[in-house]
């Protein structure tokens, strides 16, 4: 038996906000995350430009004991979980919490821990690291420490797949509870990159933007990197108005694929394919589809190849849908994009609201469909769909609908 699989809570923080309520009225609105760099050495790199979580205190969330256990990503992915819950007002009692799942999607882990040892290592000639470091900088670490904080006992691991990390990690949780291996699963993604090593490699790729992000706009010049969290709470329907749940809206469809070709550059075949089966899953036709949340990365590549696979799965119906992309205003936070762009959905969904793609100068001949260019537009949206389309050409895209 198939189980219908809504929403009843979500967390964010981000560039634009630390809250999931701060971070819809700010993407709403336009407001631009993306500002040079405050905590990093400026003059030893290129690019300069950065989606951060601004004024963030780690004080303000965790006892200060805890804090060396805790990575920047860790520590976002549990301020998203937390809200996330308080939201859905779950509690992990009466075996609930063994049938709970923690799934979090992340591309790079505890870069932050990685980069600080190194430097303590190779620079500062140290002789022994803290004791904590692996613990505190393991992919699977916002997961656990989810778990442990929460007191989920279900199921609880990483996704690693680069950009399409949470949505992977949200995908795989709705299997489950729509399967009914667990009742309630509190996934999304994290990410928290934006330091010196890191940026550095960035640098190399020469796929950074000098300026902004303008995805899918001509004279478009590469992404930006983000960083922070966002985390739903997703549970089997009958369990939510059992509880009296306020349901947010639904998961109808999940659907992957590999593009089998190239590390680096992406292919409409696999593109493609991820969405054909996200809507073969959710027995959605074309047509049902109002509005995408786009990937859009803003290079030159990616929004191209994203534009052709919208054309070839869509056909006519693709000059009629609505797309957008929240990279625009929050950067790519890699592996935690994802989760980002479904929570954006899902409020899109809820409000009859496509968040705008800022910094728009006008259409690239290659990219000729309707981005929501600057400025957020009212319409009707009951169902749509969250692209995330990563490196190593892996591809994940969910469904959503209004809940009725």
């Amino acid at each position: 038996m198939n189980h219908r699989v809504v929403v009843t809570g979500w967390g964010v923080i981000s560039s634009i906000g630390h809250t999931a309520a701060t971070f819809w009225e700010n993407l709403s609105k336009g407001v631009s995350g993306i500002a040079e760099a405050t905590a990093l050495p400026l003059d030893q790199l290129i690019q300069k430009i950065v989606a951060e979580v601004k004024d963030y205190e780690p004080t303000k969330h965790f006892e200060a004991r805890m804090l060396p256990a805790l990575d920047r990503a860790s520590q976002f992915a549990m301020i998203a979980a937390r809200e996330a819950v308080a939201q859905s007002g779950l509690s992990l009692e009466g075996g609930l919490a063994e049938r709970t799942a923690a799934i979090i999607g992340t591309g790079a882990g505890g870069q932050g821990t990685l980069d600080e040892n190194y430097r303590k290592l190779y620079r500062e000639g140290a002789k022994r690291m803290h004791p904590l470091t692996v613990p505190k900088l393991m992919v699977n670490a916002p997961a656990s420490q989810i778990s442990m904080d929460l007191g989920v006992r279900g199921p609880t691991f990483a996704v690693a797949s680069a950009c399409a990390s949470a949505t992977h990690a949200i995908g795989l949780a709705f299997q489950m509870v729509r399967s009914g291996g667990v009742t309630a699963a509190i996934a999304g993604g994290t990410e928290a990159c934006i330091t010196f090593g890191p940026m550095k490699i960035w640098e190399a790729l020469k796929i950074m933007a000098p300026d902004t992000c303008r995805p899918f706009s001509r004279d478009r010049k590469g992404l930006v990197l983000g960083e922070g969290a966002a985390v739903l709470v997703l549970e089997t329907l009958e369990h939510a108005q059992a509880r009296s749940a306020d349901i947010l809206g639904e998961v109808v469809g999940f659907g992957m694929s590999a593009d089998a070709g190239d590390l680096l550059a992406p292919d409409v075949g696999g593109m493609s394919r991820a969405i054909q089966s996200t809507l073969a899953d959710a027995k959605l036709a074309p047509t049902d589809i109002h509005y995408i949340n786009a990937h859009g990365t803003g290079t030159a590549a990616n929004d191209v190849t994203e534009t052709a696979a919208i054309k070839h799965v869509f056909g006519a119906h693709a000059r009629k849908l609505a797309m957008s992309s929240n990279k625009s205003m929050i950067g790519h936070s890699l592996g935690g994009a994802g989760a980002f762009e479904m929570v954006a959905t899902l409020l899109s969904v809820r409000h009859n609201l496509a968040p705008p793609t800022i910094n728009y100068l006008g259409p690239d001949p290659e990219c000729d469909l309707d981005y929501v260019p600057n400025q957020a537009r009212e319409m009707k949206i009951d169902v749509a769909l969250s692209n995330s389309f990563a490196f190593g050409g892996l591809n994940a895209v969910l469904a959503v609908r209004r809940f009725t």
